[in-house]
């Protein structure tokens, strides 16, 4: 396995043709971005288009530090634009507008379109007029529970357009976690499809919907309009056929079909010009405990942000074809499957399904289909296919790929080199990002032809970011160590607070290091700088005095071929104070007993010393994910102790899994 010190150079192909060609000018324009952040993001700033000029005296604002006053942040303040219209209307008049902005590619290989820069201008008009029609004005609310179809990306632009803050809820939380997200922004429209089928399984969005707004009245508060798409009798069901009756219940009044109200209207809306610093969006955390965060997002700092991480990150050329696999419902759909890649007139794959269905090389054959060059999804997917036989990958002309992203969480080293080496064919740079729902972009992540790569560090700081490592009592730790990371200033894509409610804001991220971000996570740096992210500060373990996080002992398991995946959480210990509790899911090919427990822990204790031994290790033929993929390991942390009082399980993809976790508690656990 590589050390900390093992290091891939970028393909000299890749850098030769790349906008940061060395690791010198990187840090040439990491410079210029922290000490003038006016001139280096001013100059991005012109790309795009402002109604009202930009004041450079009014460039950047912001205080981080609680015990001076409010906390806030303003980009480009007093400057005005339109989102929708620099995505749409100005890549149109660039002469973009019979570019294909996205190829579809449904659940069933039989389903696919395309929609070019123009098309989507009109569909987006369309939809704004619809909007207005039905009373929306800017700075309403409207709520989105959508799959993975392009009217979900006109949905966000037509909101864009004229003002509107879309909130958008993933299709996949229960109707009583989207009913508590409708009251808490009081959207009055709601915008969903009728179905949609993820694999084999068939989901039947509008009856969710239905439940959610039945619960908003019963707490005062109605939903007046719902639009819906039908989209279920135009796609192949997973049996080859296609649904002939739409049985989905309407309520007159407010239900109504998108198909006899958008085509009929207008292609023409003029754009609603919006302050920099109005809001665009908010989008709620998931998994955390108590009520749901809505983070806010505002116009012009995330236009700027969103576009120049994707640039630089994904290094995008003109005729390069890109996939982001992350729904739309989560920051990285936001920010990578919509604003990023529309502010830079990209090509990208819209994607519906699994990476499972109909078989388990469905991921491959897309790479292959459209002729990707970017491919972004998250290590949970890659550790997934990780599973299966080698010829599934093998088998499909890959050959097209430049860069390859991870998102959600930090790669293991296993993970990086199988995908590195039979994805990528050595060739490829992978771009291992970290940032969150909050930092609205990538904020550590390597750049693809600059940066040597080292497996599962998170590497280097993006553009106008400037991340510390702080200890317990609010320290920095300078050179090499571990603590907590946190940020000493804001970059444009930040958010600027919790929808209605600023002192959560304050006191989530500001309150524990006054003058600082921070983010919940810990970090370590190297020896040469880079930064390796080690997970949740909450996922750190302390073993009889040794701080260690779980993102360490997973990593080392996950080494061991017979172990596909694995998650780590700490249980109190009468005597170390905690001890390992280990969930692992073995691959196809090996056994859980008696032999491979002993394997595990004698390599945990030469990977990472005695004191890491697990106490116990659980069979776990699947672990609690949410859809996007992220282990919850709140509910991991409850089967460890036996407490059944697990709390929300609406986000998880399957929650079944969690009672077949407690049956399969060993039993001296």
């Amino acid at each position: 396995m590589p050390s900390e010190k093992t290091v891939y150079q970028p393909n000299p192909a890749l850098s030769k043709i790349a906008y940061v060609s060395s690791l010198n000018q990187y840090q040439e324009m990491y410079q210029r971005s922290i000490d003038n952040p006016e001139d280096f993001w001013g100059e991005i700033a012109k790309q795009f288009h402002w109604e009202t000029p930009i004041d450079i005296n009014k460039f950047f604002r912001y205080n981080f530090d609680v015990t001076k006053g409010p906390i806030f942040t303003k980009w480009l303040d007093g400057a005005t634009t339109n989102i929708s219209y620099n995505l749409l209307d100005r890549n149109v008049r660039n002469g973009n507008g019979d570019k294909v902005a996205f190829y579809w590619e449904g659940n069933h290989p039989d389903d696919y379109s395309r929609l070019t820069y123009k098309k989507l201008l009109e569909e987006v008009c369309r939809l704004s007029n619809v909007l207005k029609s039905k009373g929306v004005q800017k700075g309403d609310r409207v709520a989105v529970y959508m799959p993975m179809i392009l009217e979900a990306v006109v949905t966000i632009l037509a909101c864009a357009r004229i003002g509107a803050v879309h909130s958008l809820v993933f299709a996949g939380f229960s109707a009583d976690s989207f009913a508590e997200r409708i009251l808490d922004c009081e959207a009055r429209v709601l915008i969903t499809s009728d179905g949609v089928w993820r694999g084999e399984k068939l989901l039947q969005l509008k009856n969710i919907c239905d439940q959610s707004m039945a619960r908003c009245a019963q707490k005062g508060h109605n939903v007046e309009t719902c639009i819906v798409v039908s989209h279920l009798q135009r796609v192949t069901a997973p049996n080859g056929t296609q649904i002939k009756t739409n049985k989905t219940p309407m309520q007159e009044g407010r239900d109504v079909w998108w198909h006899e109200v958008v085509p009929q209207a207008s292609t023409s809306c003029y754009p609603e010009w919006m302050q920099a610093e109005d809001p665009l969006f908010m989008l709620y955390t998931s998994g955390s405990t108590g009520k749901p965060k809505g983070v806010l997002h505002t116009t012009g700092g995330y236009l700027l942000y969103a576009a120049t991480t994707f640039k630089y990150v994904f290094d995008y050329h003109p005729n390069d074809v890109y996939w982001c696999t992350a729904d739309i419902g989560w920051i990285t759909g936001h920010t990578y499957v919509v604003y990023g890649p529309l502010a830079n007139a990209a090509t990208s794959v819209l994607y519906e399904g699994t990476p499972f269905y109909p078989d388990n090389d469905r991921f491959w054959e897309v790479v292959s289909k459209y002729k990707v060059s970017q491919f972004y999804t998250a290590p949970t997917a890659i550790r997934a296919l990780m599973k299966f036989d080698d010829s599934l990958v093998k088998k499909h002309d890959l050959s097209t790929l430049k860069v390859l992203g991870s998102v959600g969480e930090p790669i293991n080293p296993e993970a990086w080199l199988w995908y590195y080496r039979l994805v990528g064919h050595e060739k490829c740079s992978i771009v291992d990002t970290f940032w969150q729902t909050e930092t609205g972009g990538h904020v550590l992540t390597p750049l693809p032809g600059a940066c040597p790569m080292k497996p599962g560090a998170a590497s280097f700081p993006f553009f106008g970011v400037q991340p510390v490592l702080l200890d317990e009592s609010g320290k920095e730790i300078k050179g090499e160590g571990e603590g907590y990371l946190v940020f000493s200033r804001p970059w444009p894509g930040l958010m600027r607070t919790l929808y209605n409610n600023h002192d959560r804001y304050e006191s989530t991220y500001f309150a524990k290091f006054p003058g600082y971000y921070c983010t919940g996570d810990g970090a370590r740096r190297d020896a040469d700088g880079y930064l390796w992210v080690t997970g949740r500060v909450d996922d750190m373990l302390n073993v009889s005095g040794h701080l260690m996080s779980t993102a360490e002992v997973e990593s080392v398991l996950t080494e061991h071929h017979g172990v596909a995946e694995a998650a780590v959480v700490a249980r109190p210990h009468p005597v170390k104070g905690e001890c390992l509790y280990c969930f692992i899911s073995t691959t196809d090919t090996a056994h859980f007993d008696d032999k491979l427990l002993k394997d595990l822990k004698q390599l945990v204790r030469e990977r990472i010393g005695p004191f890491a031994q697990p106490d116990v290790i659980q069979d776990a033929p699947a672990l609690p994910k949410t859809r996007s993929g992220k282990i919850m390991r709140r509910i991991l942390r409850k089967i460890a102790v036996n407490d059944r009082d697990v709390g929300d399980i609406s986000t998880l993809a399957d929650s079944a899994v969690v009672e077949q976790l407690f049956s399969a508690r060993p039993a001296n656990a």
